[in-house]
């Protein structure tokens, strides 16, 4: 029997609650770690109701406790929660308030601008606005690439999802250059591998997409040849992202007839979902 959380049943404090006229607000943090963590519980076992449940419920605590850090951190996680399940008006929604408090807060130079934005322009390529998302991860690019102490992996994520946008317009040889900047910037974070192989098939799409299945036929399967040595890497840790990763990745093989490396990466997700 799957426990109850207090956010289960619980409301929010109540509204009329306050402090005193005139009094400064006292801030109560939301207990992020903890949110998290309950997030990838749910996400475990792929209840996605209950990641929803859950999110609003601490995103009305971080408001009534005046902690915009908090707010922000859990309306990230609501823009990605409503990308995944197709949301598109409450995607956006949270993709608003989000930008809003990165200015509220005074958070423009930061990796947590960056990491925002970033959020903020995927959600748009995903539901079909590439021009707004490109001016986005502008931004996003403005900040990462201004901060040396950025992780890698954030600034690869950052190149490679671009680089998906520029394709969606039509942008090739922009989009191959970040793609490349993408797979060196990876090669520097710890189990890169992942993040390259999801890259070298990107641009397997790429390639088909601007001169065609045929033409392109060659280059394809060196990106997926390439793709599948990274997704072999012995080094890479067999986790839940790996089982992800394994996920995303296997359609992709399978649509250019590589059938026995997509049957492959299937199984190594199910045995991981069926363990966990």
């Amino acid at each position: 029997m799957t426990p109850i959380d207090k956010e289960d049943y619980a409301e929010p404090r109540c509204l009329l609650c306050e402090e005193p006229y005139g009094a400064e607000a006292k801030i109560k943090s939301v207990p992020q770690q903890r949110i998290m963590e309950k997030v990838d519980e749910y996400m475990s076992r792929r209840d996605y109701a209950g990641v929803e449940r859950h999110l609003l419920y601490w995103l009305e605590e971080a408001k009534l406790g005046h902690d915009l850090r908090g707010e922000l951190m859990i309306e990230n996680e609501l823009i990605g929660h409503y990308r995944k399940t197709g949301d598109r008006e409450k995607a956006f929604l949270h993709v608003e308030a989000a930008l809003k408090l990165l200015d509220t807060l005074g958070f423009e130079g930061t990796i947590t601008a960056g990491t925002t934005c970033v959020n903020a322009a995927t959600a748009h390529q995903a539901f079909g606005e590439p021009e707004r998302a490109l001016a986005i991860f502008d931004r996003a690019r403005r900040n990462y690439e201004a901060i040396p102490s950025v992780k890698p992996e954030l600034l690869g994520g950052l190149y490679n999802n671009m680089a998906l946008t520029l394709v969606s317009l039509r942008r090739y040889s922009e989009a191959n250059a970040l793609y490349e900047k993408a797979i060196e910037t990876m090669g520097k974070a710890p189990h890169g591998a992942l993040e390259q192989a999801i890259t070298y098939l990107n641009m397997a799409n790429a390639s088909e997409e601007e001169k065609g299945l045929l033409d392109a036929a060659e280059t394809i399967d060196a990106y997926l040849n390439t793709a599948q040595q990274l997704l072999d890497t012995p080094s890479v840790p067999r986790d839940g992202y790996y089982a992800f990763v394994c996920e995303k990745c296997a359609p992709t093989f399978e649509y250019y007839g590589w059938f026995s490396a997509a049957n492959e990466l299937n199984e190594r997700a199910r045995a991981w979902y069926e363990r966990a």
